[in-house]
């Protein structure tokens, strides 16, 4: 048996057709090494964040993770070639995952999700969720590069996620056809620039899951949602929020995740990334 779906093919399985949203919503409760796995795709801004959070926790060696293919059918998300095939359970379609841990699932198969080799279920689909275990319950086997949720943070980093969430995180693929949406998203984009002209990070000098959370938004703005710059002229025309992503480009954690190919618009102009940010 192949340990790779077979190519796309619309016309044997159709075309992708989301079903409800179901959550998963469990949570890490013992952080043992080797016990989690991380399924993901390079496409995926939710995603982004866990892999750039499990970095920075130092859990590269203690959860395992693997990438799906860009592309689906009707079948959903698959294990292709190009990234490799899934090494804890061969399964050929993250639907296998979602079936497993919920018989007859029929909702949408979604990454990131994280899976457990001990119950042989999905833990989680809850992105933030994920980010926070990753943030906070491995300290005992992992040495942290960064702690990106510290306990005197939290309540501003929910705090900023209660505006930044649905003006940007959410709100820029609507801001392309939404005049409200628009205008609350440039808004924000000034309201994020002047509180970074004097500041390196959203809470002061230490990198927090805020600023993970608003990142992954950024990094793919001119080249997704405002590919045609049917929103604004670009990201550069703020130029601390410039600034202050593409300094948070330059930590490995960041630029190693990223791949501009897996979420760039067809002619999408990418802008200058390895400029120095003076900040």
């Amino acid at each position: 048996m192949s340990a790779f779906a077979s190519p796309v093919d619309v016309v044997t399985h159709g075309e992708y057709v989301p079903g409800d949203i179901v959550t998963f919503p469990g949570r890490v409760t013992e952080a043992t090494a080797g016990r989690y796995h991380l399924y993901g795709g390079w496409f995926c801004p939710w995603w982004h964040r866990t892999a750039i959070t499990r970095a920075l926790a130092g859990l590269e060696d203690i959860v395992t993770m693997s990438i799906v293919d860009g592309e689906r059918d009707g079948r959903g998300w698959a294990f292709r070639e190009q990234y490799g095939p899934d090494p804890v359970n061969g399964f050929t379609l993250l639907r296998q995952a979602y079936e497993a841990t919920q018989p007859g699932f029929r909702g949408h198969v979604s990454v990131p999700a994280l899976w457990d080799r001990e119950t042989g279920k999905l833990v989680s689909n809850d992105p933030k969720a994920i980010g926070l275990d990753f943030a906070t319950a491995f300290h005992d086997v992992a040495t942290p590069l960064i702690d990106t949720y510290p306990e005197d943070l939290r309540a501003g980093i929910e705090e900023l996620d209660t505006w930044i969430g649905p003006a940007v995180n959410r709100g820029t693929g609507p801001a392309r056809t939404s005049g409200t949406a628009r205008e609350t998203l440039l808004e924000a984009f000034e309201r994020l620039d002047a509180r970074l002209s004097g500041s390196r990070h959203l809470l002061g000098d230490r990198l927090t899951e805020a600023d993970i959370r608003l990142w992954v938004t950024l990094v793919r703005y001119d080249v997704g949602a405002n590919a045609r710059r049917e929103i604004n002229p670009g990201l550069h025309v703020y130029p601390h929020l410039w600034a202050y992503a593409r300094d948070l480009y330059t930590i490995p954690a960041f630029h190693e995740t990223t791949d501009f190919a897996a979420f760039s618009n067809p002619g999408a102009e990418l802008p200058d990334w390895s400029a120095p940010a003076d900040r």
